[in-house]
């Protein structure tokens, strides 16, 4: 596929690469979790961010917006955060004298939801909507959100004084959950490195038009999955369903998620079909933040899946 860009015509492989690059300049993140929300972002999904504050979440989501000319849009959860403040509501006109819909924050390109357990459980479900559907139904009437819709949702992990903890089925909702983690020595200094001459976000060019993401969103669909890798990725989720550790395993699902993200991850790769290495690739994202085991924690969903990727043979 050929794309253009400022008067130019270059490849999509170029683009992506540029687009990474991008987003590597103003934010530091390794290489193949950027590849996983991008993967998210192509397969239509939405990604939970699980990091303390500090490691630049908000200047992800924005680089990534900003790259693909769409609209950004932060939404800070606070427990008396309400509904209609995420959403949006009516407001009456006087010169008009009708009530007038006013779009809330939500209607953005890529949405960041900051501390989404900070927020109500009434208000965190307020979301589920627009994760779902992509639309907001609001007093009756129907508004569909732009197109392409993402929503990288941040949780603390640590601080959890005030905080109402996302339910399971919500949890479920989110396509790849990651962790930035802390930057090597070197990276740490590239970052200060970044600083010293101004914001790393002005440095942030437009690579690829929503339009094409869109139109990348529907290619992604194509790529093949063959039948033996889709037993493959079943006997994983069915094994997190008898694991001794587990105590919810893998939903069906959590199973599409897993050939969505894969799909995605085959693209972003330049090939045509899903390999296992995909699979495993996206296992600990896609399952990670679904599975309940008896010790409750990443920690020991991250051990748990280990183990039964290693056990669940691989298809030739």
């Amino acid at each position: 596929m050929t794309l253009t860009l400022d008067g130019q015509n270059q490849s999509l492989d170029e683009a992506l690469n540029q687009l990474r690059q991008n987003i590597s300049q103003s934010v530091v993140i390794s290489p193949r979790k950027l590849n996983l929300l991008l993967a998210a972002m192509l397969a239509k999904g939405h990604v939970l961010l699980e990091d303390v504050p500090g490691l630049g979440k908000t200047m992800l989501a924005k680089s990534l917006a900003w790259s693909i000319t769409g609209q950004f849009k932060r939404i800070q959860c606070t427990p008396d955060l309400l509904p209609a403040d995420v959403t949006g509501g009516s407001i009456y006109d006087q010169r008009e004298q009708r009530f007038e819909f006013m779009p809330g924050p939500v209607f953005g390109n890529v949405v960041l939801v900051d501390e989404i357990n900070r927020a109500s459980p009434r208000t965190q479900s307020s979301l589920l909507e627009s994760m779902a559907e992509s639309q907001v139904t609001a007093e009756g009437q129907t508004y569909d959100l732009p197109n392409p819709f993402l929503i990288i949702a941040t949780q603390n992990p640590v601080e959890m004084a005030g905080t109402f903890p996302l339910p399971e089925a919500q949890m479920d909702r989110f396509l790849i959950s990651i962790s930035m983690g802390y930057p090597s020595f070197e990276d740490e200094v590239s970052i200060l490195e970044n600083e010293v001459d101004g914001d790393p976000l002005d440095k942030i060019n437009p690579i690829i038009s929503t339009e094409t993401i869109v139109a990348l969103q529907t290619q992604v669909q194509q790529v093949e999955v063959v039948r033996p890798v889709q037993e493959y990725m079943i006997r994983i989720v069915q094994a997190t369903r008898t694991h001794p550790d587990v105590l919810l395993g893998i939903s069906p699902r959590g199973a599409v998620a897993l050939q969505k993200i894969c799909q995605a991850l085959a693209f972003l790769d330049s090939r045509t079909f899903v390999t296992p290495d995909d699979v495993k690739t996206a296992a600990d994202a896609v399952f990670g933040h679904r599975l309940v085991t008896r010790n409750r924690g990443k920690q020991a969903a991250e051990e748990v899946l280990a183990e039964i990727l290693e056990s669940v043979p691989v298809p030739l």
